[in-house]
């Protein structure tokens, strides 16, 4: 590959790509309580751009009682209930397709958004056809403008209403119970999952970390992230010790290298820039985030003597669609990372990078 076509710089998601995604919590959170597949994503979706989940994440909120009084309450809105169950019984479902591709829980709400309508009630919806027949045979009696029979609309517009009143009743009688979800358990059980490194991405970014800076693209992360109470030991991800990452050679690439994986770094160890939301005010897919990020990377490429970076000198990698779209919109690669499927997203960056990031036993078993 040409030198000219390599990127200058990396930067990586963090939740489903270089640690396990919490989807699967939801899913398994979701079973084992009988809740309906996806409500939960739907529920944290529909809540944005301003519900508890969402402003966690720009850092607008403590993760403290308040914000799972607040997280409780989107999970259990009842009216979000009610449009879940019509969106589902309409055949319009397919929610955990459109959340993987586009933000649910960790803030990417745009495709499950309704569609609102910006009509104006008619005047028969208002009543007020009915209320001006009235008014009229009170003021005019039996005027030749109107027939005996003109208070008959009256009589249909309040047996129309009755009708609906009952089909309106009948829809709330159907509409099964609104889940009781424990929101704080929930969550933490989400934190747990997110807690993993990914068998062959995380690997993947030891082995590039571990080469001299003036050898490798600059590693950045930007991430939707929430910040842990101080002290909590979820402040930090798991990662290798330091003094396996001296050499090229040294940190194994393997999924079996997990063994050897501890808790005693600080995450950003790992990147030589680190965008955090909850730090910024900011989450993605919000553009700004990734002009963010690329004029931090551009910094730290000056700093190392290079001419600078521009987004066309990114390579992304993300789980979420959405996210991508903005990525590339301000010009960056975009490297799409499937869940339970990861080391594809490895295979595609080597063959951006033009290095190797598998060991021979692993791209023997997955290519």
């Amino acid at each position: 590959m040409p030198s000219q076509t390599l990127p200058k710089a990396v930067l990586f998601d963090i939740g489903g790509v270089c640690v396990a995604s919490p989807f699967q919590a939801i899913i398994d959170y979701e079973q084992k309580n009988k809740i309906p597949a996806d409500w939960v994503n739907f529920a944290i979706s529909r809540s944005a751009p301003n519900g508890a989940w969402q402003r966690l994440e720009r850092g607008e909120m403590k993760m403290d009682d308040t914000f799972f009084d607040a997280f409780n309450a989107d999970l259990s809105n009842k009216s979000l209930w009610q449009e879940f169950n019509e969106t589902v019984n309409q055949g319009k479902g397919k929610l955990k397709d459109a959340a993987m591709k586009n933000p649910s829980l960790l803030g990417d709400p745009v495709s499950l958004k309704a569609e609102q309508s910006n009509a104006e009630p008619t005047d028969q919806d208002k009543g007020s056809q009915s209320t001006s027949s009235i008014g009229q045979i009170s003021s005019k009696k039996l005027s030749s403008e109107i027939p005996p029979e003109a208070p008959a609309p009256t009589m249909t517009s309040l047996s129309s209403s009755k009708e609906a009143l009952t089909s309106e009743n009948s829809q709330s009688k159907s509409l099964p119970q609104l889940p009781t979800i424990d929101g704080r358990a929930l969550f933490w059980s989400m934190m747990d999952a997110a807690r993993s490194p990914d068998p062959y991405i995380f690997p993947a970014l030891l082995r590039l970390r571990s080469f001299p800076p003036e050898k490798r693209p600059i590693l950045g992360a930007l991430s939707n992230t929430v910040i842990f109470p101080p002290g909590h030991p979820y402040n930090r991800i798991a990662s290798v010790p330091a003094s396996s990452q001296s050499t090229p050679s040294a940190p194994s690439t393997s999924p079996s290298s997990q063994a050897s994986v501890s808790e005693d770094s600080d995450p950003r160890s790992h990147f030589d820039i680190f965008v955090a939301s909850a730090e910024v005010g900011l989450r993605k897919p919000d553009r700004k985030i990734y002009e963010l990020a690329v004029q931090e990377l551009d910094e730290r490429g000056r700093q190392n003597g290079g001419s600078g970076i521009k987004a066309e000198d990114v390579v992304f990698l993300d789980d979420i669609g959405e996210n991508l779209k903005t990525a590339k919109v301000l010009g960056m690669r975009t490297i799409k990372v499937q869940l339970g499927k990861t080391w594809r997203a490895v295979k595609e960056l080597e063959g951006i990078i033009n290095v190797e990031l598998m060991d021979e036993k692993t791209r023997r078993s997955k290519l």
